[in-house]
């Protein structure tokens, strides 16, 4: 439990800290190369799902935090349970990413449009503003800042549907929690397998001996049957 809470702590306080940071520091829409011309901080806010994807209108956004509060009670309560019943550790450790990456968004959603004036690309944010936030209690919205346009460029004609149109990998917009979330659940799949339980390991070990024994009367039978010959010679 001790590892799942450093995981979630870690994940939390990063991705907080980088977050008000860049909503205090960036204008909105603004970027600032991290790695030539493929790696920037770009500051956009969704108010919708992971990688800035949206889920329409006031009542989505609702039900969209609503959602999100729900399921990572549910992923909490899963990882207490796996802590207790004695799951392998890289198994918490892909739940406790999942978990904080999900609590880090929810964090955005809930009080950001509480706390933060708005952005825009010509206005920073204010903390604390005196004439209050930009949005009520669960309409906040996401900031997002990392953006990796890797690759740019036209699809060859001869591919299906999309031939010839502009392309751009990878377009989506993420942060820290974005990046915890799917890092979990790929983490997740990946070690997963199929482990022997003692009935299992128990019933191949009595097949063993049942043939081991099984043998040995046979050769014993064998052995009997080669002496007689000779005792019935003598």
């Amino acid at each position: 439990m001790k590892r799942a809470l450093a995981i979630i702590l870690f994940v939390l306080v990063a991705d907080q800290v980088l977050k008000v940071w860049v909503k205090l520091t960036f204008f909105y829409d603004s970027a600032i190369p991290l790695f030539g011309d493929w790696a920037y901080l770009h500051f956009i806010e969704n108010r919708g799902m992971a990688f800035g994807m949206e889920f329409g209108g006031e009542w989505g956004k609702l039900l969209l935090s609503l959602f999100r509060i729900i399921a990572v009670a549910g992923i909490g309560y899963a990882l207490v349970r796996m802590t207790r019943t004695g799951a392998r550790g890289i198994q918490i450790a892909s739940v406790a990413l999942i978990f904080s990456g999900a609590l880090g968004n929810i964090i955005d959603s809930t009080f950001y449009g509480l706390i933060f004036s708005a952005s825009s690309p010509f206005q920073k944010a204010v903390l604390f503003p005196a004439e209050g936030g930009y949005a009520s209690f669960l309409h906040g919205a996401v900031v997002d800042m990392f953006y990796f346009p890797l690759w740019e460029g036209r699809l060859p004609e001869w591919l299906p549907v999309w031939g010839g149109e502009h392309f751009l990998f990878f377009r989506p917009v993420f942060n820290i929690a974005d990046a915890a979330i799917t890092s979990g659940v790929v983490l997740f799949i990946l070690v997963q397998r199929p482990e022997r339980t003692d009935a299992t390991v128990g019933s191949s070990t009595s097949e063993q001996e049942g043939a081991g024994v099984a043998t040995s009367d046979v050769a014993e039978g064998s052995t009997e049957s080669e002496n007689r010959p000779d005792q019935a010679t003598a």
